[in-house]
């Protein structure tokens, strides 16, 4: 047989095993199938973590204890009324000599006493201590809520990058499933070859090391999916054994401007908000130990009942009982004016001033540090959408390069090691994208986190 006529045949041998034959084997040898895991949306993500998230949970019952003390009675604006009652009951034995008169003895007396009265205690001066107390209080809430904000942004900015981590994952499965598809492919026509005699039984093996190769790192990837899903489990407030199905694609927005979002950082970002708020506590509290230096003025006022019953009452000689009682109104008022008390006010108020320039040191500190975060963020924000743009080309070229490569393999124009590396650029370019577009989706997140718009984007969602 001529070389050409070799050729001829050794082609329409190739050209017999039809992709669809392929198809047929594979079908043939896939296991029973299982059920398939449920669908989550990002957004059925973050409402299940807005529920059962323990950090968000912890911060929402610390922001209660602090919504409840803005009370005015605890800032000492409300009378005090307590109601008191006393019984006491005694047994004696009494001798009482006057002069050298005989003793007069009384064993075992009784007496008994009670007690009940209902007072009132009500400052209505202290130099206006009550009232800054108040808004103290008022502040400490905002306070609180900005760090219980700030707690939800970072919950929900770790749930989207743990469920985008999973998109992620699951993706270089579909790619080295891919993968494996064309090991498998390369296999059925390397054997074709040997079977007729034009190729070495050593390319087989060579291919299926490469096929064994792959599914090792298929078998890898499976162990990072499931290290994912546990994460965003975990994350969700929810048993770690829970598989799901990511529904949602990892689509990275390319609109944010700069000016929005340090504009955004200023006006709305927790963090901020809660150092702000931590020097006017401050002021509160310097000007409330300063209300101290001024007098304080209470009214005080009570109703009450007095009786005493005593059974060791001598009358002459005559021992009897002795029964008395009180009963009535009292009021008055009580002003105290502080002189000194060993310099102690001056250096409260002195550690005052020095914790609000505190308060203000740590203002700047924090603008400074959002500040660097945030051109941070634009900056690793604007480079990935760069990296993007190129690598979603190169995958195009990529994926054309295998094609063109299999065809040219299956007419035995190529060697196995240049369809072997056609592949493996091909996986390795599947990967950099999933990557590139895993950390552009996470740079934006962290711009939407630092400008305060997370929590009301994510909870305005359908």
């Amino acid at each position: 047989m001529s070389l050409f006529s070799r050729s001829l045949f050794f082609s329409f041998l190739l050209f017999s095993i039809s992709p669809l034959s392929w198809g047929q084997q594979d079908q043939t040898a896939k296991p029973q199938s299982v059920a398939p895991a449920p669908p989550l949306t990002l957004q059925q993500a973050i409402q299940i973590g807005l529920e059962n998230n323990y950090g968000i949970r912890l911060a929402r019952t610390d922001e209660q204890i602090v919504s409840n003390n803005v009370t005015r009675g605890n800032a000492g604006q409300l009378p005090a009324v307590n109601g008191n009652f006393t019984r006491n009951f005694t047994r004696n034995n009494v001798r009482q000599q006057l002069g050298d008169q005989d003793p007069r003895i009384a064993n075992g007396a009784e007496s008994n006493q009670l007690n009940a009265n209902v007072a009132l205690n009500w400052t209505i001066f202290d130099g206006l201590g009550m009232f800054i107390a108040y808004d103290r209080l008022k502040a400490l809430e905002k306070q609180q809520q900005q760090i219980t904000r700030a707690t939800i942004e970072e919950s929900i900015a770790n749930i989207t990058d743990a469920y985008y981590n999973v998109v992620r994952e699951s993706g270089k499965i579909r790619s080295l499933e891919e993968a494996l598809n064309i090991g498998q492919q390369r296999i059925d026509l390397t054997q074709g070859r040997v079977d007729v005699g034009v190729s070495a039984k050593v390319e087989v093996l060579t291919a299926r090391v490469d096929y064994n190769a792959d599914r090792s790192l298929l078998l890898q990837q499976q162990e990072l999916l499931s290290a994912a899903k546990i994460n965003l489990n975990n994350l969700l407030g929810r048993t770690t054994v829970i598989d799901f199905q990511p529904t949602d694609s990892i689509v990275v927005t390319a609109g944010l401007r700069a000016e929005e979002i340090v504009q955004g950082v200023l006006d709305k970002n927790p963090r901020l908000q809660q150092a702000r708020l931590g020097v006017d506590v401050a002021r509160y509290e310097r000007r409330l130990i300063r209300a101290d230096r001024w007098p304080q003025v209470s009214l005080t006022s009570g109703y009450g009942l007095t009786r005493n019953i005593n059974g060791a009452a001598f009358f002459g000689t005559q021992l009897a009982t002795n029964v008395s009682r009180n009963q009535g109104l009292n009021y008055g008022v009580v002003a105290t004016i502080p002189i000194f008390n060993g310099f102690n006010q001056r250096r409260l108020e002195q550690n005052a001033r020095v914790v609000e320039e505190q308060s203000r040191l740590l203002l700047d500190q924090t603008r400074l540090n959002l500040d660097a975060e945030t051109e941070q963020a634009l900056a690793r924000y604007q480079n990935r959408l760069q990296l993007l743009e190129l690598e979603e080309e190169n995958i195009l070229l990529a994926r054309e390069n295998v094609n063109i490569a299999l065809a040219r393999y299956r007419l035995g124009l190529l060697t196995p090691l240049d369809l072997r590396v056609a592949q493996r650029s091909q996986l390795d370019a599947e990967v950099r994208l999933l990557d590139i577009r895993y950390q552009a989706k996470q740079a934006e997140t962290t711009l939407r986190r630092l400008s305060g718009y997370l929590v009301q984007e994510a909870t305005s969602q359908p």
